[in-house]
């Protein structure tokens, strides 16, 4: 059964081709013929239930009302953030270098592959930073460096402080945590600089899994990499690439490893491997995992204590989002990425037993009085606000289970902290008594959606102005970005 026409690439040549997406035995798969390279069909989602219910969380965005690209030619083309994408950015990424000290065979990006040297000078990097902030109407918000490896710059600390002066409220970098195991004081440097989080490079917690995917045992460099963040108070996030057959085994190991150092790490972001280059068709098949697939494993992993209905897409939290711009009159970036981008849940530990939200709060009932009250804010004026607000305060308390919720929070006081004096700060002490578990599930030519392209809500800068979805980045104009800002390499 066709769900619906889309556009999408050729794996070969990357050419712009017409694709179907449908329902085939309970699967999702899209389809599409090249006119040079023949018909190629693949697994979009692993589950067409799971599909569905994702669907129901759609939210439509208007872009940015200031976009730096033409439309030119058939989506992805001239790929740029234009008058036809349908999202802000939400997290703009900049790439620092492509230089690394490690050599992954399944990474996108690295100086050796593409045999130039890409590296922004620092005024280079201003000005990409002040052209994510130039967004309208609203400014982006977080920023991360990333590469290659962003540590391998002498002067990463001093990019760190530059993103704070040009604005953003939130700066990380994504790194293989080499650079911090070695130098115990970089740590405590970057924390100095408001450096926020680690995005940190985890694949597993036995040495098969770095071995196979990094060609050497990187264990312990993390867990020392781990252990001077925690010296530092530096906050991180374990970041691994889920391959089929590497790794798909240890999701709930690693997730165990995450609860068990709560005190540092604040989330998981489990990312599915994409696959760039001339990977052939059989293989990409035998190791596609998509959202489904990793919710199934978590299920499966954590003896049920964590349910692939725990989940959530990552757009279901549009209506927190309306209710902050119908309180604060102001416009706020939005979540209105594709509902099949991303998946999360947050869980609590108390007594040593995981406990995930959905346990004590009815998720879709608080949504639902927050979108309900987002309307009447907007329908009742400076009045009606102070009334909606005290009513939905009235209310909160109906969507949480007291009997089920974790002894050692109070989720009723922080969420009316947050209602009635907008102390958003209150939200501080929820994230560090939790730990969010999120999959992101980026395309490559092989299942790449035109739909899901346009919404996407993670964006490189590049040295030329444009602002560029990250899967468009990564599975067409990498190798064109760092040849024409880049110098060959030197061997």
């Amino acid at each position: 059964m066709v769900i619906k026409k889309t556009k999408s690439l050729c794996p070969e040549c990357l050419r712009v081709v017409d694709a179907e997406v449908f329902e085939d035995q309970e699967k999702i798969m899209i389809k599409k013929t090249c006119p040079e390279h023949g018909e190629f069909e693949n697994t979009y989602w692993q589950s067409s239930e799971a599909y569905r219910y994702a669907a129901d969380y759609d939210y439509v965005g208007d872009g940015i009302s200031n976009p730096r690209t033409t439309v030119e030619g058939e989506c992805p083309q001239n790929c740029g953030l234009c008058a036809e994408h349908e999202s802000q950015t939400i997290l703009g990424l900049i790439d620092v270098t492509n230089r690394c000290n490690l050599r992954c065979p399944i990474c996108f990006a690295n100086a050796a592959v593409s045999k130039s040297l890409y590296e922004p000078s620092y005024e280079e990097i201003r000005q990409m930073l002040r052209n994510l902030r130039a967004n309208q109407p609203v400014p982006t918000p977080a920023v991360q460096y990333a590469g290659g490896e962003p540590t391998v710059r002498k002067d990463i600390v001093e990019l760190v402080k530059l993103a704070r002066e040009e604005g953003f409220s939130h700066t990380q970098i994504a790194t293989n945590g080499i650079k911090l195991a070695k130098d115990p004081e970089l740590a405590q440097k970057l924390k100095d600089a408001s450096l926020n989080t680690v995005y940190l490079q985890f694949d597993g917690v036995t040495e098969e899994p770095y071995i196979k995917a990094r060609n050497r045992n990187l264990l312990p460099t993390k867990l020392e990499a781990i252990e001077n963040c925690r010296k530092a108070d530096l906050g991180i996030v374990l970041v691994p690439t889920l391959v089929k057959g590497i790794n798909d085994d240890q999701v709930g190991d690693i997730i165990q490893f995450a609860i068990d150092n709560l005190d540092i790490i604040r989330g998981v972001n489990f990312q599915p491997v994409s696959f760039a280059g001339r990977t052939p068709a059989d293989e990409v098949e035998e190791q596609r995992i998509t959202i489904p697939r990793f919710q199934e494993l978590v299920e499966e992993q954590t003896d049920g204590q964590i349910g692939r209905d725990d989940f959530y897409p990552a757009s279901s939290v549009i209506p927190i989002t309306d209710f902050v711009e119908a309180i604060e009159g102001e416009d706020q970036v939005s979540f209105t990425c594709h509902p099949h981008c991303g998946a999360a849940t947050y869980i609590f530990i108390d007594h040593d037993e995981i406990i995930p939200i959905t346990e004590f709060v009815d998720v879709d009932r608080f949504f639902n009085l927050l979108s309900r009250s987002s309307d009447d804010i907007k329908d009742g004026g400076i009045v009606g606000k102070a009334r909606v607000i005290s009513r939905a305060t009235m209310e909160l308390p109906k969507t949480i289970d007291r009997n089920k919720k974790p002894d050692s929070l109070d989720i009723t006081g922080i969420l009316t902290k947050v209602f009635k004096e907008r102390s958003y700060s209150a939200l501080g002490d929820f994230h560090h008594k939790t730990l969010l578990i999120s999959c992101m599930h980026f395309m490559d030519p092989w299942n790449f959606d035109q739909d899901r392209v346009r919404r996407c809500v993670i964006h490189y800068a590049v040295p030329d102005g444009r602002i560029i979805p990250f899967c468009s980045m990564n599975a067409i104009y990498r190798s064109e970005i760092e040849k024409k800002f880049g110098k060959p390499l030197k061997e």
